[in-house]
């Protein structure tokens, strides 16, 4: 196969890498994704012709329409939805490349642990129903490990779902020491929603506020209803209001620099925030203890369950690797993912994981200081990957799809 086809300015690889929070969307070879589309969208069964309306992407999601259910397309880090995901997808070729779909090879990253059945289903969505030239699955953490200059390492990527240490080693992963736990920005989230709602905070959402205004000084602003607001579903409001908690958890949360200490959290200086509703409230210690969980799963309410928090998740992954191999795992450890970017994770994970390396081994954390690069960590490694004339020869082409079927994604896609 003629690497030229697919190589050089005219025709640009896209690269699609589906998340829990946002499905990231653009071309080989630029430094962050075009297009950045939530992995929930709306249902909307019209009663006349009993057909379903999706609504995709923030703007449509953001309007409130009657009937209108909302899910999320993605689970455990797998595509689950798949009608969602082609209209995602029709979407995208429609309104954001505003291109023909056959025109451009794509890169779509996966989940390491992504099961056979749905690896193939996806190599056969896009070779029969958006005809592309050529097409190749990759695995996210990979990409990850690419993105920050490494070919082996440990990727940790702390997502909305979960959170997932997984070996890479020369650019494959290690299937048998790859470890999950449920503690991500979701989970953060849910936890931020029963702290607000114990305090008997108002969590009304944007768009059922009309307006807020101050009656009497000192007092906290009162805010009306919008009139004529459709009636919701639940599910809706509930994407809604968790957008207003999770905006609060990026804002306010921290991790403390070594484990959580009452006093020497309350002596801390409060942060204040500004709920939709204009009333705003003053966080303390609860802004170190919330994030705690997250290395500490003891400090969840209610849980009796044994998670696996942040520093055990990367060295149980890595004492289930070839001895030999470690060195090399403890001294490229590549921290990635949104829900990495809440303050103070990176310098709790180094101090917490150097009390769990062995004393002959070095630790190196290696995590992306910009936003961007942090949160599209595997696309920008599908980015590069994607413009490299050495990997032109890897997709699998048409002719290939054509001869062999979806079982060449197995193949050649390790």
């Amino acid at each position: 196969m003629s690497g030229g086809v697919y190589g050089g300015d005219e025709v640009g690889a896209i690269v699609v890498d589906p998340g829990s929070y946002t499905v990231r969307i653009g071309y080989a070879g630029e430094d962050s994704p075009k297009f950045d589309i939530p992995s929930c969208v709306g249902r909307t069964l019209d009663p006349d012709t009993q057909e379903t309306k999706f609504s995709i992407d923030t703007v449509n999601l953001a309007a409130p329409r009657k009937g209108c259910e909302v899910s999320n397309i993605m689970k455990d880090g797998m595509i689950e939805d798949w009608d969602a995901f082609e209209n995602l997808m029709d979407y995208a070729y429609e309104k954001c490349i505003k291109s023909e779909s056959q025109y451009h090879p794509m890169l779509c990253s996966e989940a390491a642990w992504n099961a056979r059945g749905k690896r193939e289903k996806i190599c056969e969505l896009f070779f029969e129903k958006y005809q592309v030239p050529a097409f190749f699955l990759v695995k996210s953490a990979v990409l990850s490990a690419f993105a920050n200059g490494r070919f082996s390492g440990v990727v940790v990527d702390s997502g909305a779902s979960h959170t997932s240490a997984v070996p890479v080693i020369d650019g494959y992963v290690l299937q048998h020491a790859i470890i999950k736990s449920p503690l991500g920005g979701d989970f953060l989230t849910n936890q931020s929603l029963n702290f607000l709602k114990d305090q008997k905070i108002d969590l009304a959402a944007p768009y059922m506020i009309a307006e807020k205004k101050v009656v009497r000084e000192g007092d906290p602003p009162k805010w009306t209803r919008k009139n004529n607001l459709p009636e919701v579903t639940q599910s809706w409001h509930n994407y809604h209001e968790k957008q207003v908690v999770r905006d609060f958890t990026q804002a306010i949360l921290t991790c403390a620099e070594s484990a959580y200490d009452l006093d020497t959290a309350n002596s801390m200086p409060t942060e204040g925030y500004e709920f939709p509703t204009g009333y705003t409230g003053e966080f303390g210690g609860e802004r170190f203890k919330l994030a705690e969980s997250l290395f500490d799963p003891s400090f969840i309410k209610g849980c009796t369950s044994t998670m696996l928090g942040m520093s055990h998740v990367v060295a149980s992954s890595i004492s289930l690797c070839d001895i030999d191999l470690r060195a090399s795992l403890y001294s490229g450890v590549v921290v990635t993912g949104g829900n990495s970017l809440t303050n103070g994770f990176v310098e709790r994970l180094n101090r917490d994981l150097s009390s769990r390396t062995p004393p002959n081994m070095r630790l190196k954390i290696l995590s992306a200081q910009g936003v961007a690069e942090r949160r599209f960590g595997s696309w920008i490694g599908g980015s590069i990957l994607g413009s490299l004339g050495s990997f032109q020869q890897m997709w699998i082409s048409r002719q290939e799809y054509d001869e062999a079927g979806k079982s060449q994604v197995d193949r050649k896609c390790p």
